[in-house]
C-alpha cells in the first residue's frame, strides 16, 4: 500500500546491539544481511554500531558485505563516544578500508550546547551527516535551531530499559512541533519497536518491567501531521493515541480519527521525520502488518 510504503521505507535503523536486545556483534550483522535480502528490505534502513567497534564489525561482517564493486555498500550509522576527535578519524579511516561494501554515511552525537553542535559541525567537513542527540526535559529550541543553522539533523530519545528513560508526551510534543516548525529533520531512538502506544514490558527478560511507550506509528503520523499543519492540541492527542482501529489505510491517505494526510504529504513529512533507532527489525514490521495487514498489500 503506497502510503504505508511511503511513511516507513527505510525508517528502522536497525540496532541490535543495543538494550532491551543486546545481541552480540556476530547475529546482528548477520541479522542485518538477512533483512537487506528479506520481502521486507524496503522499510530497512542503516545499521547501527558504536565507533569504537567498527573494527569488531569488520571481522564479523567478513564474507557477508557485498563482493561486487557495484553492488550496494551496507549503510552505516555510527554512534559516536566522548572523544569526537579521534572517532571522526576511525570513520574516515574506516570509509577509506571499505569504499565499495560498507559506508558509514551518517554519526550520531550527543550534544548539550549550541558550541558543541558548532564545533562538530565544523569536523564532519561534510564527510558524513550528524545527527545531533539533544535533551528535551527543558525547551529544546535553541539546540534545535543551532542544528539547522549547521545544517545537521537532530535526534530524540523516546525510551528505555527503565520507565524514567521514557519521556513525558508534553516534551516528546514540543520537540516534535520545533522540528517541524523550523525544518530541522530528526531521528528518533529507543522504546519504538511497537506501532502503537500503549503498555509493554521494557526488556525481554521474564518478569520485566512494564511501561507506557510510545508507538512508531504515533511518532510519525503525528510529525507527518505536524508538518502538513495540525495544531498542538490535536497532535497531543494523536501521540497519545492507544487504540489501533483509530488508524486507516488506503493507497494514496492514512487517517486519523477523521483526520486525514495525503501520500505526498507523507512524502513530505519523510523529509523531516527521518528513521527511527531500534534493537529489533522483525517486532515493529511484524505488529503493524498484525495490527492493519491490508496496510501490506503494496
Amino acid at each position: 500500500m503506497r502510503s504505508v510504503t511511503t511513511l516507513i521505507a527505510g525508517v528502522i535503523d536497525y540496532a541490535g546491539l543495543f538494550p532491551p536486545a543486546s545481541l552480540a556483534m556476530a547475529p546482528v550483522v548477520r541479522n542485518f544481511a538477512e533483512y537487506r535480502h528479506g520481502e521486507d528490505a524496503w522499510a530497512l534502513g542503516r545499521l547501527v554500531v558504536p565507533v569504537l567497534r567498527l573494527v569488531e564489525f569488520e571481522r564479523a561482517a567478513a564474507g557477508l558485505l557485498p563482493a561486487e564493486a557495484n553492488g550496494e555498500p551496507w549503510a552505516i550509522s555510527a554512534l559516536a563516544s566522548e572523544d569526537v576527535d579521534s572517532d571522526f578519524a576511525r570513520i574516515r579511516a574506516f570509509n577509506d578500508r571499505h569504499q565499495n561494501d560498507s559506508l558509514v554515511d551518517c554519526v550520531e552525537i550527543k550534544s548539550h550546547s549550541a558550541a558543541e553542535i558548532g564545533r562538530t559541525a565544523e569536523l564532519t567537513s561534510g564527510d558524513f551527516t550528524p545527527f545531533y542527540e539533544i535533551p528535551i526535559t527543558t525547551d529544546p529550541r535553541p539546540l534545535i535551531a543551532a542544528i539547522g543553522r549547521a545544517g545537521g539533523r537532530a535526534k530524540v530519545r523516546t525510551g528505555g530499559i527503565i520507565p524514567d528513560l521514557i519521556p513525558k508526551s508534553r516534551d516528546l510534543l514540543r520537540f516534535l512541533s520545533i522540528c517541524a516548525e523550523l525544518g530541522v529533520p530528526f531521528k528518533a531512538t529507543a522504546g519504538l519497536h511497537h506501532a502503537i502506544r500503549g503498555p509493554y514490558p521494557l526488556t525481554y527478560e521474564q518478569g520485566s518491567t512494564s511501561a507506557t511507550m510510545f508507538g512508531f506509528l504515533n511518532v510519525f503520523l503525528c510529525a507527518a501531521f505536524l508538518n502538513a499543519g495540525m495544531n498542538s492540541e490535536l497532535a497531543a492527542l494523536l501521540l497519545e493515541e492507544s487504540d489501533a482501529k483509530s488508524f486507516h489505510f488506503s493507497d494514496d491517505s492514512i487517517a486519523w480519527r477523521g483526520h486525514s494526510i495525503d501520500s505526498e504529504q507523507l512524502s513530505d513529512a519523510r523529509s523531516l521525520a527521518m528513521s527511527f533507532g531500534s534493537c529489533s527489525f522483525r517486532e515493529p514490521m511484524d505488529e503493524l502488518q498484525e495490527i492493519h495487514p491490508i496496510a501490506f498489500d503494496r
